[in-house]
């Protein structure tokens, strides 16, 4: 392992690679609790809405030079003549990948500026173990800073942490497009009340971007507001970067061929299939899924507690030596729950065709998430008559390839205010 890979992983899941010792201001809760805990978040009554707020604190107040110098040392685009920012942390109702209740967190940025009705702008968030690192929580990370990067053009920034990140109770399901949604359009829906309780006005639009796992949950969500999910809001722009479309065909095939670095495959698969465990039932013990001595670890390292670097380091360098030979055969060949875990969350670009242009950022360059998910996502929108481009940011990374696509996501939405 070498010792730039724990950063490498962290950057790649969600550039944060780039996180700020950004100091927060002091916190002004408009609702009560202020700073609720997950366990006491999780009282809120069962037959509350999706969408209702269990709490709203504003975490941060930044002023348009603190924005402009916030952003630019993070390597973000910074909005022309940019508006100061509220910050606010929100937990709200949702539903779990069981259907049952539960609450979420994640970030809501306001401009502080009274004029005009404001559209939304979501931000995806890219693959993360760690609850801290989520939105709510991790001042600078690419899920805070993006909506912050968004409110400071006029926009509301929306950043959802997903279930079981932040302060989200049990474990997060690992990219898993139903939950992605639920948990996006139930922020939606308690974001549309902050707003109102502002005394702010909306105009109905909904602008959709995110990165890498994020990416998958842009289009997912996307097609979600296209279909209606929350009543009143509708989709206006859809631009995701670099996500992982296609695991199927595209990500399990650049692994086998190297083409995704080894170790980052690992990390991945391993993410991936113990989540898909706990949703589809791939395996009864962990031995039939990961070699000893990975076999009696591996579940643990997702609690959600783990960091990057501590999962990296408790990983082998590849996935061979992770999985057994039975689940390589899987990656080589799904079958079983293993295809069906597969093709229920390879939908996000099949079978729909979005009413509004869709621009898919990626990077022929990103050893993380291959740009061949790219390719099969603007085949797959392009067949069913969707107006759709991809555009490649080049022989550049992963994280690289989010850098460059953000300013081009930025002024696309913007043009749209216009």
């Amino acid at each position: 392992m070498t010792n730039s890979l724990p950063k490498r992983l962290l950057a790649a899941a969600a550039c944060a690679a780039l996180v700020l010792s950004v100091p927060a201001t002091a916190s002004a809760a408009i609702t009560r609790p202020s700073a609720p805990t997950a366990a006491a978040v999780t009282a809120v009554t069962a037959g509350a809405p999706h969408g209702t707020i269990v709490s709203a604190t504003r975490i941060d107040r930044l002023s348009p030079a603190r924005v402009s110098a916030t952003l630019r040392a993070a390597g973000f685009p910074v909005p022309e003549h940019p508006l100061g920012v509220d910050v606010y942390r929100v937990v709200y109702r949702t539903t779990g990948t069981g259907g049952q209740p539960t609450t979420a967190s994640g970030v809501v940025t306001l401009p502080r500026s009274g004029d005009g009705r404001l559209s939304f702008a979501v931000y995806e968030h890219g693959t993360l173990p760690t609850k801290r690192y989520a939105p709510s929580v991790a001042p600078g990370s690419d899920g805070r800073l993006v909506p912050v990067m968004f409110a400071a053009a006029g926009f509301a920034g929306v950043a959802p942490d997903y279930l079981g990140l932040g302060l989200g109770p049990g474990r997060h399901p690992y990219m898993d497009a139903a939950s992605e949604v639920t948990a996006s359009a139930d922020l939606l829906r308690a974001a549309r009340d902050l707003v109102a309780r502002h005394g702010r006005g909306l105009d109905g639009r909904v602008m959709v971007t995110g990165f890498s796992q994020g990416g998958h949950a842009a289009m997912a969500l996307g097609r979600a507001l296209q279909r209606g999910v929350v009543p009143g809001l509708r989709l206006a722009a859809l631009a995701p970067i670099s996500g992982p479309y296609a695991v199927e065909r595209a990500e399990l095939p650049a692994v086998l061929s190297g083409d995704v670095e080894p170790r980052s495959a690992t990390f991945y698969l391993a993410y991936w299939i113990t989540s898909m465990n706990r949703l589809h039932h791939l395996y009864d013990t962990p031995g039939q899924a990961f070699r000893a001595p990975y076999d009696r670890t591996v579940e643990g390292l997702f609690d959600g507690r783990h960091t990057e670097e501590q999962i990296a380091a408790a990983l082998p360098a590849s996935p061979a030596e992770l999985l057994t030979e039975e689940f390589m055969i899987q990656v080589r060949r799904p079958s079983g729950a293993f295809l069906e875990a597969l093709r229920v969350n390879d939908t996000t670009c099949t079978g729909w065709r979005p009413r509004v242009p869709v621009t898919l950022y990626a990077a022929r360059g990103d050893r993380d998430v291959a740009i061949a998910n790219a390719r099969v996502c603007r085949d797959d929108l392009a067949a069913s008559g969707a107006n759709v481009r991809l555009v490649d940011a080049g022989a550049v990374g992963h994280v690289h390839g989010a850098l460059w696509s953000l300013p081009r996501v930025l002024r696309a939405f913007q043009d749209l205010l216009t």
